[in-house]
């Protein structure tokens, strides 16, 4: 079991880089070259919404200081659009420019092409299923675990 565990976790690393890796490919054949894979990914996680920094680095798992970087870099080539909320002049809420909304189409193609392919291939939907219950399980171990010591 331990050598599972320790396998599943190598796995997971692999496997988050290699996406990496597959949007750095991406953004090179459309020869976007002002943002990088990690960047693309945090536009296409803010979507349509208008969001915080704090909201995103909950959201999508970031670390907070790498958000902020991002978000400065993302909102000095355009992509992002800061703005000062309405209700709190001190909270600063980011939403994609039309540069960030056209990327985050071209991504959404190379997600649906990728599911195009995956229909009908050994890796198919019920499998998929399975697979992100187990890891939501995973994820349920984990923070159960955080929480339990940081309670001492």
């Amino acid at each position: 079991m331990k050598q599972q565990y320790l396998s599943l976790i190598l796995l997971i690393e692999r496997l988050h880089r290699r996406f990496l890796d597959v949007i750095k490919t991406e953004l090179e054949r459309q020869g976007i070259e002002d943002i990088n894979n990690v960047q693309t990914l945090i536009l296409y996680n803010i979507g349509t919404e208008q969001l915080t920094v704090g909201e995103l680095t909950h959201r999508g798992y970031y670390l907070g200081s790498n958000v902020s970087y991002n978000v400065k870099k993302l909102v000095e080539s355009d992509y992002l659009i800061q703005e000062r909320s309405a209700h709190d002049k001190r909270s600063i809420k980011v939403k994609l420019s039309d540069k960030g909304l056209k990327l985050c189409d071209k991504i959404d193609e190379l997600y649906q092409s990728h599911v195009d392919k995956l229909e009908g291939a050994p890796l198919d939907e019920e499998r998929m299923k399975v697979t992100f219950e187990n890891l939501r399980q995973l994820e349920k171990f984990w923070s159960d675990f955080v929480s339990s010591v940081s309670e001492f």
